[in-house]
């Protein structure tokens, strides 16, 4: 008998603006001690479909129509809310995609992971602490004892998903269901998660749903592979019959659209300096120890005119603070900034503010970094008219020419946010960052929560974007080939330092520091 065995399973969701079925007709099974990759685009039913399972949608607007899910025997969907609450967290477990809205910010890391062994399992806390400690090392958060009473905010991203992680595995569930864990961390965290589920997997018996848009990680850790299109499933097959000769065109497509190789060289002139860092020096205060420690230590580098420049590292490393630091979003304790011959560091707030047009970022996360109650319009007209380059009169010529730019359907420039798919969110960011006609943009992580073929939509966007606008980026990221397909040259960040600053082939072909050839080597691959 299946650990679990889902039978023409069919969720719609009924709206004023009528009825979406987001899951239609899905029937698949999952062995004890196998690893079931579900993949395909935003919006192809891969959440929705496991979420049904376990009654986590919303209902209404959603309802079940039609299946069943019968684990170990006993069918999920017909199943009491009570009788639920006892099997998730214990049985079956979850792991979220975005682990800052999942974890509890008013709770402590250490509090969030021995409530399961207390609730589920009759833990006392001291011995639910110890076995959190445990796993919280094995998860790969160093100084785990001492961390264990800080709370989310204080972590990385990378670092909360691990806590996702510990917690989701801190009961030895039967099924763990994986929803993108591995979105948020870098390639060697990434391969010690998966090592970490692949032993947990196999030395447990457990059955694994891993939801994912990253198609490499999923050749290298699943045993079967069901993609899905638009709530249905259009291929199923054992992971090495899939990737080596894929049978529904939509599969093939996906396939193509993972990163391969490398960039077309790009000419660049060492006298076009644009952004010139010199020593830059950023320091934070340790809430637990009371010391501040250096999340950027005397970093110096100088980026080109027309140039795109990779920053990569390992969750915590300094990347994103490098870039905020630039634009003064956080302060930096010393060294130089100096953007097209000014320093940047002993400016104001207020003197920074005819440099902003020059100068964006386009956030990770869109949907946290857009307003919520504006629309499209609003988002796009507001740096136009706050920065003089639109009238009241003519900007919503040039905020359909923005969406023309960024590849946006000009009829839904009256929609909000939440109405769009991740892809065209970040879309809207893009285009709300390319408003001023920027001369440096920042892109943190821009892609690393999208699916293979919108990623690629976005990547040939930004670098169309480049050339149109002659833009200059600093593309901040831990996919190692994202950047090497789209960045001229890549720096390196291990600990807040600069460790090594190389063309990107250059780096490829001979990385010179073991830290480098570590996160080389960790990347996983297609072919």
């Amino acid at each position: 008998m299946s650990l679990l065995k889902v039978s023409n399973l069919t969720t719609r969701f009924h709206t004023r603006n009528g009825v979406t079925t987001a899951v239609d007709d899905v029937s698949f099974a999952v062995e004890r001690g196998e690893i079931l990759a579900i993949v395909g685009e935003s919006g192809s039913g891969k959440s929705v479909t496991c979420y049904s399972m376990l009654g986590l949608i919303p209902m209404p607007p959603g309802k079940i129509e039609s299946g069943s899910a019968m684990f170990e025997g006993r069918d999920l969907l017909a199943m009491s809310e009570s009788e639920l609450r006892d099997i998730r967290g214990d049985e079956i477990a979850m792991i979220f995609q975005d682990p800052m809205t999942s974890l509890n910010p008013f709770l402590s890391i250490g509090e969030q992971l021995v409530e399961p062994l207390i609730y589920h399992r009759a833990y006392s806390r001291s011995e639910a602490r110890v076995r959190a400690i445990e796993l919280m090392e094995e998860c790969g958060i160093v100084r785990s004892a001492e961390r264990f009473d800080s709370y989310p905010h204080e972590f990385s991203g990378g670092m909360r998903q691990r806590v996702m992680i510990a917690m989701a595995l801190i009961t030895e569930p039967k099924l763990l269901i994986a929803d993108e864990p591995t979105t948020a961390l870098d390639v060697t965290i990434q391969a010690q998660i998966l090592e970490l589920v692949a032993k947990l997997q196999d030395s447990h018996d457990l059955g694994v749903i891993f939801i994912s848009h990253d198609l490499a990680v999923v050749k290298e850790l699943a045993d079967r592979v069901l993609v899905m299109k638009q709530g249905q499933v259009v291929e199923t097959n054992v992971t090495q019959a899939l990737f080596s000769a894929p049978q529904h065109p939509y599969t093939q497509e996906l396939l193509a659209a993972v990163p391969k190789g490398q960039k077309q060289s790009n000419d660049l002139t060492a006298d076009s300096i644009l952004l010139d860092v010199q020593g830059l020096t950023t320091t934070f205060l340790d809430r637990n120890s009371g010391q501040r420690f250096k999340a950027v230590d005397d970093v110096s580098f100088r980026v080109q005119k027309n140039e795109i420049l990779g920053l990569v590292g390992e969750s915590g490393s300094g990347k994103s603070t490098i870039g905020r630091s630039i634009l003064k979003l956080v302060e930096a304790d010393s060294g130089a900034v100096i953007f097209d011959q000014q320093d940047l560091l002993p400016l104001s707030q207020r003197q920074m503010v005819p440099l902003r047009r020059r100068m964006q970022m386009i956030f990770q996360d869109p949907y946290a970094s857009l307003n919520p109650r504006m629309t499209v319009f609003d988002t796009l007209a507001e740096p136009l008219l706050y920065h003089g380059l639109a009238t009241r009169k003519n900007v919503e010529g040039k905020v359909l020419e923005l969406m023309d730019d960024v590849g946006l359907d000009r009829r839904a420039i009256k929609k909000y946010p939440h109405e769009f798919s991740g892809g065209q969110r970040q879309r809207i960011a893009i285009g709300r960052a390319i408003a001023t006609r920027p001369e440096l943009i920042i892109a943190d992580e821009p892609v690393s929560a999208l699916d293979v073929t919108i990623q690629k939509q976005i990547l040939d966007l930004l670098v169309e974007l480049v050339k149109k606008h002659n833009l200059t980026m600093l593309f901040v990221s831990h996919d190692l080939s994202v950047v090497r397909a789209l960045c001229d040259r890549v720096m390196v960040i291990q600990h807040g330092k600069l460790i090594e600053f190389e063309s990107t082939e250059q780096l490829w072909k001979a990385p010179q520091q073991q830290y480098t050839r570590d996160l080389l080597s960790a990347i996983p691959q297609i072919d």
